[in-house]
């Protein structure tokens, strides 16, 4: 039998973590197996040798699913195998795709394939947030190129003292429900609900997580070592030829930013970017009978226009942080025009338009009884839902023509931010003893449309009727840094969120 190399963390008292590779999935670049009590996933992580020819984007892939043979269950319905990615597996797959995306080199283009298997599960501890652990580790192993380890823990606080990774029974009475991925040095993703609490207390919760982050980070580069070693990755990245930015930028980046202090819309902004890249080409391949394939040092019409992009990019950021202007004209902390109205579809039980900017979304509520809940049937929980939210997010909403498909990974994720936004604030089924449906359709989209489905969807239930504790409401950040310069914007644009360096969505009430 295969010797296995262990590694083991108290998160808390008598609350042991334990890593292990060597003794499953050797085939995998990388693989561990994580387990907190009785709960066991194993991690995956498999790296491409070369990149696709043409690829124009890191193609990184993470499944987390969950077997019900794990808890002991057989699935409920006809089919009696586990069918397409729960909505449960689906945001946990995009908590650990969004921890790890960003620490990969800018321009790696190999594919990376990350599956977390829930092998076991019992009734106190979930198998999300370790699967962030043990997908790191997996890469550590596996020699990925990223700027790791990182871990993920999730923080409760019960009775005022904060728990790293609580029970299910202690989330029941926790008025914090908080997942932090972070590094050694740094955090890097938060998501959660709160029950209204303070930015005091929530930076309590971050700082608590923190800690314990540290340590499950420190105990992977042991395991590695322990190991003998991670595997070496060999790999380029996809850079543009030398030379090409600078000329771009002498050429272009007085009239890309005569372009960006013009008065502002998405549809002008965009196209204008466009002539100019355009224009920029022309300038440097010729045109028409005079155009050549590539310059003399070999550029291409490609490489020119991501020039093009990398100058847009550094101009904008230039002109956020030295004069504090946006390319919409607003300063760092002003709100677009917004404009709302409410009962604007006569047959619902309740509707609502919220528009900000160029961002709009109409929210309609339907109540029913309790043959209308959502029946739930996972490993972890089989808990009706008498509250869900659901999120379209249709082509024509960013002026584009493409085939319909059922909700893709983003809506389920966007939708399930507004549905937590909004779910502590939605009275007792005792107090109100229906069921309640949200549909959020973005009209339009130009900067977090799943901020405007918290208040056109808030709006709504009170058009229906629905006796809300309080209205709730929510806003996108964002944050531009050079490492010396740091500006905060209020309420992003989507440019701002590509050029940006963190997208940080934030729902409240008056209170909290």
């Amino acid at each position: 039998m295969s010797k296995a190399t262990i590694r083991e963390v108290e998160i808390a008292p008598g609350k042991i973590l334990s890593i292990e590779t060597g003794r499953l999935a050797k085939q995998a670049g990388g693989a561990v197996v994580v387990r907190l009590g009785d709960t066991m996933v194993l991690c995956t992580a498999v790296l491409n040798s070369e990149a696709r020819e043409g690829q124009s984007f890191f193609p990184l892939t993470v499944d987390y699913r969950e077997k019900f043979s794990a808890g002991g269950k057989i699935p409920g319905g006809f089919i009696k195998r586990e069918g397409r990615s729960t909505d449960k597996e689906t945001l946990t797959s995009r908590l650990i795709d969004r921890s790890l995306r960003p620490l990969f080199p800018e321009n790696f283009r190999n594919e990376v394939q990350i599956i977390c298997t829930v092998m076991s599960a019992d009734e106190e501890n979930d198998g999300d947030v370790i699967s962030g652990v043990g997908a790191s580790a997996a890469l550590l192993l596996a020699g990925a190129p990223f700027d790791g380890p990182i871990a993920q823990v999730r923080v409760g606080r019960v009775e005022g003292e904060y728990v790293v990774n609580p029970t299910f029974e202690q989330l029941k009475s926790s008025d914090i429900n908080l997942v932090i991925a972070g590094k050694l040095d740094a955090i890097v993703m938060v998501e959660g609900e709160m029950d209204e609490v303070s930015e005091e207390d929530m930076l309590g919760a971050l700082s608590a997580g923190h800690e314990t982050i540290k340590v499950l980070c420190q105990a992977q580069i042991d395991l590695v070592a322990d190991f003998g070693g991670a595997k070496t990755f060999e790999y380029t990245t996809i850079e543009l030829p030398d030379g090409v930015v600078e000329k771009v930028r002498a050429h272009a980046a007085d009239d890309l930013e005569k372009h960006i202090l013009q008065p502002y819309s998405k549809e002008t902004f965009y196209g204008g970017i466009a002539d100019l890249k355009a224009a920029t080409v022309t300038h440097f391949l010729g045109d028409g009978e005079d155009a050549v394939e590539e310059t003399e040092e070999g550029w291409t019409k490609s490489d020119i226009k991501k020039a093009v992009g990398k100058v847009e990019s550094d101009v904008m950021r230039e002109l956020i942080m030295r004069d504090g202007r946006r390319i919409d004209g607003r300063g760092l902390t002003d709100v677009r025009d917004i404009w709302t109205e409410v009962g604007l579809l006569p047959r619902v039980h309740g509707s609502a338009v919220f528009t900000r900017g160029e961002t709009q979304v109409i929210s309609s509520v339907t109540l029913g009884t309790g043959k209308d809940v959502q029946p739930v049937d996972q490993i972890f929980t089989t808990e009706d839902k008498p509250f869900f939210l659901h999120y379209s997010f249709p082509p024509f909403s960013v002026g584009e023509a493409r085939f319909l498909r059922g909700p893709a990974r983003r809506e389920i994720g966007h939708g399930m931010l507004a549905e937590r936004a909004l779910q502590g604030m939605i009275p007792s089924q005792e107090e109100f003893p229906y069921t309640i449906r949200i549909n959020a359709d973005v009209l339009e989209s130009n900067g977090s449309s799943s901020m405007a489905s918290v208040c056109s969807g808030s709006m709504a239930m009170m058009d229906a009727g629905v006796p809300l504790k309080k209205p709730v409401s929510g806003i996108a950040m964002g944050l531009v840094s050079d490492g010396k310069r740091n500006a905060i914007l209020t309420d992003i644009l989507g440019t701002e969120d590509h050029l940006g360096d963190m997208d940080f969505k934030l729902t409240g009430t008056r209170d909290g």
